[in-house]
């Protein structure tokens, strides 16, 4: 912690989440004095600011040469504040009106995300859960590019339609938005807002098909029960889509069941879209009406800058015009260390084994890396083949450690394209969109 006068009588004290949010690098020189090469950005130019880290995480750093400037020792960065609401254990709550709550990484340690696992994302109020009947919930199909406007209740879509189960990598936009500096508005998402559960339902496809998609559809839109926070009924709180190709695929489902049960409720019972790989936006919850629309669909939050991010990079703390930004269609390569958990002392002489998820958006996963010295040097990781299209992908491997002391494990992604994940945080937006930087846990080897 540091203490500041915020006024001529009084301190404010700042943790050091908001140091490094303001500037990192000035944080780096309060915090620990510290000073690093100018060309390579690395390493501590004073043995006593190496040594004031090293007492904050307990331990050497055996790696401390190779260790970027900026950067808030993992050891540091984490949190394990509980949070739970019903059906759910061990969330880390980030707002509560609407409910927004991630999952700590070592909790996605499975390969099929349990339901009590799943983060919550809430744009608006979810429908009482006392007056949901599924027996009369009916989802409508309509829209200007719809030849044959239709409803059907859950019960005629099981009945009429073949049922298709798919495991889905459903991913916020915002996902790790609390590394961005400055900092960008919305939910300070750290690394838990993904999951990768398995999905019941009917194809997107088949039931527009069914109801008649004109030559001239270029998009759908979806609507949901849940209302607006201000409880202005004439407001949607979130009315989002994707074009038709995407709408098309056969993974877009309107699906009943997570895992083979009922869909949780602060997750969408008792339907919903899932559009896997595409920001966690378009799988509306809550769904009653489907439309198909002959123009790019202009529902509640589709205008920028919300999940939207900047045509071209922008300086950091830009002040972008609206006509300026892109809609955000598929997530970028990303990996997430779910095991060990980040903190743990290793006091095994043997090796230690990493474990967790990659994904890649519409893509797949082609290879992961692991590193324990900061990213200079990598070292392969056994990666296990996707179940189906748009679901993550397991890897594994072994880490040894030179010496006792501190270390951080970084995992890097790359997919099928050849991108790669960056070490540091990517191009800087004013939402805080789409930052895939690598994940990366503390260790301390003793």
């Amino acid at each position: 912690m540091s203490k500041t006068p915020s006024g001529p009588h009084d301190e404010k004290t700042r943790g050091i989440h908001e140091l490094y949010a303001e500037d990192p690098l000035a944080a780096d020189k309060e915090l620990w004095d510290r000073e690093t090469d100018p060309l390579s950005r690395r390493g501590f130019l004073k043995r006593s600011s190496l040594l004031a880290m090293a007492a904050a995480v307990g331990a050497s750093i055996p790696f401390a040469d190779k260790m970027p400037s900026g950067l808030i020792p993992a050891a540091l960065a984490q949190s394990d504040e509980p949070f739970s609401i019903e059906g759910k254990e061990g969330l880390t709550v980030l707002n509560d009106r609407p409910v927004n709550a991630e999952t700590p990484p070592h909790l996605l340690d499975d390969d099929v995300t349990p339901a009590k696992y799943m983060f919550v994302r809430n744009n608006g109020l979810p429908p009482e859960q006392s007056g949901i009947d599924v027996d009369s919930w009916t989802l409508e199909i309509a829209g200007e590019s719809c030849q044959n406007p239709k409803s059907f209740t859950i019960a005629e879509l099981k009945k009429q339609f073949d049922q298709h189960t798919y495991q889905l990598t459903v991913e916020c936009g915002g996902n790790g938005r609390a590394e961005f500096n400055p900092s960008a508005s919305g939910n300070q998402w750290t690394t838990g807002a993904v999951a990768c559960p398995s999905y019941t339902g009917v194809r997107v496809k088949d039931v527009l098909e069914a109801c008649g998609i004109k030559n001239d559809a270029v998009y759908i839109g979806y609507y949901g029960a849940d209302t607006h926070i201000s409880g202005d009924p004439k407001k949607e709180p979130i009315s989002r889509g994707v074009p038709m190709e995407k709408a098309l695929e056969d993974e877009s489902l309107i699906a009943w069941a997570m895992n083979d049960e009922d869909i949780p409720y602060q997750n969408g019972y008792p339907l919903r879209l899932v559009c896997g790989g595409w920001p966690g936006s378009v799988s509306g919850k809550w769904l009653n009406k489907i439309v198909i629309r002959n123009q790019k669909h202009d529902g509640a939050k589709m205008a920028p800058p919300s999940y939207s991010v900047p045509k071209h990079p922008v300086a950091p703390g830009t002040d972008v015009p609206l006509d300026e930004f892109v809609t955000i269609h598929a997530m970028p390569v990303k990996s997430l260390i779910t095991f060990p958990k980040s903190g743990i002392t290793h006091s095994d002489p043997g090796p230690l084994e990493v474990r967790g998820h990659a994904w890649a958006g519409d893509l797949s996963v082609k290879e992961v890396e692991v590193s324990t010295d900061f990213g200079v040097t990598w070292q392969k990781a056994e990666l296990k083949e996707a179940p189906n299209r748009l679901a993550w992908q397991r890897f594994t491997t072994e880490v040894t450690f030179p010496e006792p002391g501190y270390y951080e494990v970084w995992a890097k992604a790359v997919d099928s394209e050849g991108n790669a994940q960056p070490m540091v945080v990517p191009g800087w937006n004013p939402k805080g969109y789409l930052n895939n930087a690598c994940h990366r846990i503390a260790v301390q080897v003793a």
